[in-house]
């Protein structure tokens, strides 16, 4: 059986902030004996000291000290889980988490983390990144509550989805490369000349998407968008990339946009969950991510 309990941690730190039993007493709303009891019940059960003992003050000994360092952490778990615990008795979950394309920036999710902060609804939200497919796969493999994903849902994909709007995509070079002084839609022959930058699909298990890959060309293969742009801004390599991602690097002209014989097509976007039942944590950025003017930076 443990010897330390939640009320033997919350009498000792009452204890080191008040300085005294009484103290921790009267802040505790109990008898003075009840806590002098605790105290001493426990230093038998654990067989060292807590407190050194100068009359009516107390102070912690060294093992106290740390005894309470940790307890106080113990404390604030405790009480964060009650509170949670409480709300995710009225319908939020405990935690959400929501993947999104590496192709959005997350700056243009911040407003809506902002409001659902606000709601103090105990819900912890967690959000991360994947590539293409690896979004699709994150929610039919459990480890995503919500996606927002870019490209068609893959073959098969059983779980509820909603088209949003498409994102755009720009052939892009930095000023110095070879492709940006030719004066003319750009064919595959150039490319073939000239490294491509290529984002990897995420994907583990379904079949992984490839985009704009010539057969025998050279490429760099990066793992996230940011990677990408970095790479095309140094002048490594060309692309396209997603218009919401550059419209900065385009006016600072570390980006040039240049015609293409052959435009990438917009690709959609889509908000996509499993059909399992719904908490209102859930329901909240459904709503918000459909409503109209949701993902404006996106």
């Amino acid at each position: 059986m443990l010897k330390l309990t939640l009320d033997a941690i919350e009498i000792i730190d009452a204890i080191d902030r008040g300085g005294s039993f009484a103290a921790a007493a009267d802040s505790l709303h109990k008898v003075p004996s009840t806590i002098s009891y605790t105290v001493a019940k426990l230093e038998e059960q654990l067989g060292f000291q807590l407190f050194l003992r100068r009359g009516p003050r107390v102070t912690l000994t060294p093992a106290g000290s740390e005894l309470l360092n940790e307890g106080r952490w113990l404390l604030r778990s405790a009480a964060d889980l009650e509170s949670r615990l409480r709300r995710i008795a009225t319908g939020y979950e405990s935690e959400l988490k929501l993947v999104h394309d590496s192709l959005l920036p997350t700056a243009a999710l911040v407003d809506d983390i902002r409001a659902f902060e606000a709601l103090g609804c105990g819900t912890r939200l967690r959000i991360s990144t994947e590539v293409m497919t690896g979004s699709w796969e994150a929610l039919r493999e459990g480890r995503a509550d919500l996606v927002l994903a870019v490209g068609d849902p893959p073959s098969g994909f059983a779980q509820q989805a909603t088209r949003l709007h498409d994102i755009e995509f720009i052939f892009c070079v930095a000023p110095q490369h070879p492709l940006a002084r030719i004066d003319r839609p750009l064919t595959t022959e150039d490319f073939l000349a000239h490294t491509a930058i290529v984002v990897a699909d995420s994907a583990r298990l379904l079949p992984a998407r490839s985009i704009g890959v010539l057969s025998g060309q050279s490429r760099i293969t990066v793992s996230n968008i940011e990677a990408k742009i970095a790479l095309q801004i140094a002048g490594l390599g060309y692309g396209f990339l997603p218009r919401c991602r550059i419209d900065a690097a385009l006016t600072r002209r570390e980006l040039v946009a240049r015609e293409v014989a052959e435009p990438r097509a917009n690709e959609p976007l889509w908000l996509a969950w499993n059909r399992d039942a719904e908490g209102e944590a859930r329901k909240w950025w459904r709503e918000r991510l459909q409503a109209p003017g949701a993902l404006a930076r996106a």
